[in-house]
């Protein structure tokens, strides 16, 4: 989309009947966190008892190890109570956990071996059964290592009156489902075309511990400090590269995003079509079952994507099966590094920054994305993750070459024309604030998060690890010195114990066997 076309929709957008449609914007958020010892070595205690079920906790459970929390917030329409609930949920784990601390950035560190990663354990019903024989399948695929990598996501959703307002504007007539729905995927094929720019921006992985390569060779221009550091001078987030939350095999899965049956197409073709590479492990049906089954992908949740259409699913449905009954409710983003300047592992602006970039995704035109196309972003991204703070770095823009900062100018220009738009229909002054800030991270990469990270590295001189378990320590202090904002310790116990409770039921209420149970589950998706 040019920034004419951009000022148009704006334009449209101004009138009385739509200024204030934007209004009512959703949000939640999932922060992972590594649990360390005090000397920064992982934790191979279980789930801390005191926050109760991981199964069942809404709030508070574990991803692919016990040790490898993921807090929870619910939905809100409050940027700030969504930090405030994500900061009361750490303080009362941290009180829960003896101790120890939380990791505070996203590549872990002193593992010596990755059977040192404790698999989460999710009880003993059958859906509990199934969470962790789907984690022994992430092991055995992909080794536990990339697993204990952690990371934000960030879930957000526009208000009804907004989509009202952008089909009226459109005179569109169809169904409003199906609009929001062919919305949001106009919105995911601009966010992958400019995903770049959040790695450059909010990337916060440019280093890790030596112990993380478990002897595997790289070609990355690593450079070395300390006795274990190794670190990208001018890279961003390893998380997000070939060294992180990637997965190799599914390079060649062709999920694409031009439909909404199209995107649910590749992914059951993925769950359904048997894995040259998976098929010698043992599945659920075999005594020592390995993974749960030998498909390319052994469920949906599988599927590493930066960004994902996402529907609030019913007992039993499956994602995609929740996304075909009801369309696209709202949009999951992946791609954020933990914020290591931040005891919550993410801050009110990178929020603020968020809600304008999507804004801007989702008004902008998004003409459909081929596969070369889909490539395309990929490669502008691994191009970010390993050199995005170097001088010059040359992207690809529709086939053509273009600077990181002749482009990075022109998101921002426009970005800014957003922001002004929803700072009037909200009334305040912060979108415009933060985009004009941010805006100076393009020609001055220091400014990034990678870069401070980098240049507060190497003047402190001391190891990554080390760097990460003082950082730890301080959080570790303000969580403990910060009152509860949102709930209160009686509160978060009372949940934690009736998670139990529940989790007690779901287990009582199995009647039938664990493969049983799961021939059910796959014969029907």
């Amino acid at each position: 989309m040019t920034t004419h076309d951009l000022t148009k929709a704006l334009a449209a957008l101004a009138p009385e009947q739509h200024k204030y449609a934007i209004k009512g914007i959703q949000r939640g958020i999932e922060r992972e966190a590594l649990r360390i010892k005090p000397n920064g070595v992982i934790s191979q205690q279980g789930h801390p008892k005191g926050v109760g079920c991981a199964l069942t906790n809404g709030h508070i459970t574990t991803d692919f190890s016990e040790s490898l929390l993921e807090f929870i917030t619910p939905v809100s329409e409050s940027a700030e109570e969504t930090l405030n609930q994500l900061q009361d949920l750490q303080k009362f784990t941290l009180s829960q956990m003896g101790d120890e601390l939380l990791w505070p950035i996203s590549m872990p560190c002193f593992i010596e071996h990755q059977d040192d990663i404790v698999l989460a354990q999710f009880g003993d019903s059958n859906i509990g059964r199934m969470k962790t024989l789907y984690r022994e399948g992430l092991k055995n695929r992909y080794g536990s290592m990339m697993q204990a990598i952690a990371g934000v996501h960030f879930n957000i959703s526009f208000p009804e009156s907004f989509w009202q307002s952008l089909q009226a504007i459109k005179g569109d007539t169809g169904s409003l489902q199906e609009f929001i729905s062919a919305g949001y995927l106009g919105l995911i094929r601009n966010f992958k075309r400019e995903l770049w720019l959040i790695s450059y921006l909010f990337g916060a992985s440019p280093a890790l511990c030596n112990s993380f390569l478990q002897g595997r060779s790289t070609d990355l221009p690593f450079k070395k400090l300390g006795k274990g550091t190794l670190y990208l001078e001018t890279g961003t987030a390893l998380r997000l590269g070939n060294l992180g939350y990637t997965n190799s095999a599914q390079s060649s899965l062709r999920v694409m995003y031009n439909s909404l049956d199209e995107y649910v197409a590749g992914l059951k073709s993925a769950i359904n079509s048997p894995s040259d590479i998976y098929g010698q492990l043992a599945d659920y049906r075999d005594t020592q079952p390995q993974q749960l089954n030998k498909n390319v992908l052994q469920i949906e949740n599988e599927f590493y994507s930066p960004i994902r259409p996402k529907r609030n699913a019913k007992s039993g449905e499956t994602p995609t099966d929740a996304l075909l009954r009801g369309g696209i409710e709202y949009i999951e983003i992946r791609a954020l590094d933990v914020n290591p300047f931040a005891a919550t592992g993410i801050d009110i602006e990178q929020i603020h920054f968020l809600d304008v970039f999507l804004t801007y995704c989702l008004l902008k035109d998004s003409p459909t994305m081929d596969w070369d196309s889909q490539q395309r972003s990929t490669e502008n991204l691994d191009t970010v993750v390993s050199d995005g703070r170097a001088a010059q770095v040359m992207l690809n823009r529709s086939g053509s070459s273009c600077s990181l900062t002749t482009w990075g100018a022109e998101i921002f220009a426009q970005l800014q024309q957003v922001a002004a738009y929803m700072d009037n229909a909200y009334g305040v002054s912060y979108y415009s604030e933060t985009i004009t800030r941010l805006s100076q991270w393009i020609a001055d990469p220091e400014l990034t998060y990678s870069g401070r990270y980098v240049s507060q590295l190497k003047g402190s001189g001391i190891d990554n690890g080390y760097f990460a378990l003082s950082l730890a320590e301080s959080y570790q202090q303000q969580h403990q010195d910060t009152p509860y904002k949102v709930y209160s310790d009686s509160y978060l116990i009372q949940q934690a114990e009736q998670s139990v409770i529940a989790e007690r039921e779901l287990k009582a209420a199995d009647n039938q066997t664990f493969n049983a149970f799961l021939d059910a589950y796959f014969t029907t998706k």
